[in-house]
């Protein structure tokens, strides 16, 4: 007698939508059970990889995060290319780190000049990440959304303290909404259900539920992005059937435990390879909880997480 699987049976479905534009543009959404679960329903769009781009050199990187990148470090535009033409990358990330107004500082015209370099000399979906500064995410973010007009790039990070300011310039000049809460199912609903009311269209909304690596809290990460794809997949709960993004690269990579080196604690192995693996597995993990956007840095980090998405897919 033949054994029957039994199955959930899931009532909702995740809001699916296009990135980007042109050839490049990137699908994401439309599942209609778990992570990976294509036994019990669908995953049409595979999760995407956008690379990490900084728009000043980083000063404070482990040694191992800087080796792919060297010689374009300091030039936003060619790092880039690189990331696209050697490395293959589904969406660039361009992270503002210069204009924390508790480091650099810089200008919001400058940013958003260079932001709009970036756009223009790449063809894949941009996205664009402030410092979780307000006045200053404000600032800049709504500057870019001008001058970048009409190329769909992805805003955030976008809280309730801004979200009116910047999320009516991501609507005046058709860019997607990144809605960023800290790690609690209530308060991303309810800044989803904010930014419907100020009008952002459901087809430019897309969530962060906030991130961390394996280590410093992973579990608290993972158990929100699950119990956020439960509500929207087995409660309809409409409020929360959006695709969501994970910024995990920043967060893997600097932890004191890629830079340690094996002359300091010999017992932890070689630091690059536990840096990349640091990276992989918390990326993984974050997969399997329900991301559809991962933020990553390291090239072999990113082979890793790819490899485990086609296996999972059934696309080897």
């Amino acid at each position: 007698m033949a054994i029957e699987i039994a199955k959930t049976l899931y009532n909702g479905k995740i809001k699916a939508f296009t990135l980007g534009k042109g050839n490049k543009a990137v699908a994401v959404g439309g599942e209609t059970c778990y992570p990976f679960y294509i036994f019990e329903g669908q995953m049409p769009n595979a999760p995407r990889i956008a690379m990490e781009v900084w728009d000043y050199p980083p000063e404070d990187w482990a040694e191992e995060a800087l080796k792919p990148f060297v010689g374009v470090t300091g030039d936003p535009v060619a790092w880039a290319k690189k990331c696209i033409s050697d490395y293959g990358a589904d969406m660039i990330c361009l992270q503002l780190i210069s204009t924390d107004p508790n480091g650099l500082n810089r200008d919001a015209e400058e940013a958003a000049q260079l932001a709009k370099k970036v756009a223009d000399a790449v063809d894949v979906p941009l996205i664009v990440w402030g410092t979780a500064n307000h006045d200053k995410d404000t600032e800049v973010l709504r500057r870019i959304a001008e001058l970048c007009q009409g190329k769909n790039l992805l805003l955030g990070p976008v809280e309730e303290g801004d979200h009116k300011r910047i999320g009516a310039a991501a609507i005046g000049f058709q860019h997607v909404v990144i809605a960023s809460t800290p790690i609690d199912i209530n308060l991303a609903k309810q800044l989803n259900i904010l930014l419907g009311n100020l009008g952002v269209s459901e087809q430019n909304l897309i969530m962060d539920t906030t991130v961390s690596g394996i280590g410093y809290g992973l579990e608290y990460a993972y158990s929100v992005i699950e119990r956020v794809r439960m509500a929207a997949l087995t409660q309809q709960d409409d409020k929360l059937q959006f695709p969501i993004i994970s910024n995990i690269s920043k967060e893997t990579w600097k932890a004191k435990e890629t830079r340690i080196t094996a002359a300091e604690d010999p017992t932890m192995g070689d630091a690059g390879k536990r840096g990349i693996l640091l990276e992989a597995m918390s990326a993984q993990c974050l997969l399997l909880a329900g991301a559809d956007v991962l933020i990553m840095r390291h090239p072999e980090a990113i082979k890793l997480v790819r490899q485990m998405i086609a296996e999972l897919t059934g696309t080897v």
